[in-house]
């Protein structure tokens, strides 16, 4: 039995994890699960599983629990310093860091050492501490692996190539609500439309990106980094159905692409399960799709956000945590209506240009600090600014 653990077992990929742990109980022994404020939902899954260590960060929630839990066996804790204390000196064979925001940061790079293999879900881990993660996975001799659709799809295409044999690697992108819409009607986008992704369920932020496209630009950056790659060896294409989920072409002419439901199920069970060790239930070959990709490129003028990519440098820079940051704050001002959406990539474009910010790209983000510090100064910038 594998003993895992789940940062963040309440949210979108945490509940499809857990989901795929109840048809396969007997495979699991769940060491730990982690919220924030869902409190009901972490003591089901805690029951579903007897699982003895739980943290729940919001305290309020966390007292609430425990109340709930006093009479039971289990180890309930409100933050991560308890990690050593849950884990001890032996490590559990799988982490899926699933944490959204950059609250998933920190506990990802604490549990690192705990884990034979760590599972990574949270963007803001991988685009503005990459270097750290790093490091960590190299000293403590643990293996990573990507869950985004994406990245999952590149990780297993390449397999042991090495990116020098990578000619050319494509991402798609469906495009979102708004493929179909002229600049005039994307004046009018509000919140409600802009979270109704034709082929995705996923959380308020992140159906916000892919409406914008940014979700795109922060797949570009987390291929670069986790493949060690350079930007012009990637690029995205237009696939509608969301098949497709990535394309990788070898310098010595073969082009391998990888096409799986739309649902995180696949990825996430297949980074579970190795070897083909276990079957999961999935839909017959798509023929209609594969006959009709319908694969384009980006439209820059309706989604301005991928011009960023072309401004970024090679090198690991405090600059990607400027750019999450001030994204997530735009995303926020637009779910409450304070700006419209074609504001989004307006504001982002010209936050990205400031001097006190074009800095950035210069520094290295030697600690976990850094990030923290500078995503507060970015989002404290946005709250200021008068739109």
């Amino acid at each position: 039995m594998k003993k895992i653990a789940i940062l963040g077992s309440t949210g979108s990929i945490g509940t499809s994890l857990v989901n795929i742990i109840k048809m396969n109980k007997k495979d699991f022994i769940v060491e730990l699960l982690t919220a924030n404020k869902n409190y009901k939902k972490i003591i089901s899954q805690t029951k579903l599983f007897d699982v003895k260590n739980i943290i729940i960060t919001d305290k309020k929630s966390f007292l609430v629990a425990k109340k709930i839990l006093k009479n039971k066996n289990i180890n309930i804790y409100d933050n991560f310093n308890s990690l050593q204390k849950i884990f001890k000196s032996n490590k559990i064979d799988y982490v899926m860091s699933a944490i959204t925001g950059f609250e998933g940061l920190e506990p990802t790079l604490n549990t690192i050492k705990f884990t034979k293999t760590i599972a990574i879900a949270n963007k803001e881990s991988i685009i503005c501490g990459w270097n750290l993660i790093k490091r960590k996975l190299k000293k403590h001799n643990t293996k990573f692996i990507p869950i985004d659709s994406e990245h999952f799809s590149i990780w297993s295409l390449i397999n042991s190539a090495k990116n020098n044999n990578l000619e050319k690697v494509y991402l798609t992108a469906s495009g979102g609500p708004f493929r179909e819409f002229t600049l005039k009607q994307f004046k009018g986008i509000t919140p409600k439309k802009a979270l109704r992704h034709p082929n995705w369920s996923m959380g308020k932020k992140i159906s916000i990106d892919s409406a914008t496209m940014m979700n795109k630009v922060f797949e570009i950056i987390e291929a670069k980094k986790i493949f060690n790659l350079k930007y012009n060896q990637l690029e995205i294409l237009i696939h509608p159905q969301s098949y497709l989920h990535a394309i990788v072409k070898f310098n010595n002419g073969l082009i391998k692409f990888l096409a799986h439901d739309t649902n995180m199920t696949v990825p996430i069970f297949n980074s579970l399960y190795t070897c083909y060790e276990k079957e999961i239930k999935s839909k017959p070959l798509n023929i209609k799709i594969l006959n009709n990709l319908n694969l384009t490129y980006v439209d820059k003028k309706k989604f301005p956000v991928v011009r960023i990519i072309n401004t970024l440098g090679e090198s690991d820079s405090l600059f990607e945590t400027v750019i999450v940051s001030a994204n997530d704050s735009l995303v926020h001002k637009f779910l409450l209506g304070k700006i419209k959406f074609t504001d989004i990539s307006k504001i982002l474009l010209k936050i990205l240009n400031l001097k006190e910010f074009l800095k950035y790209k210069k520094i290295y983000p030697k600690r976990i600090a850094d990030i923290q510090q500078l995503s507060k100064l970015v989002s404290f910038k946005i709250d200021t600014l008068s739109v």
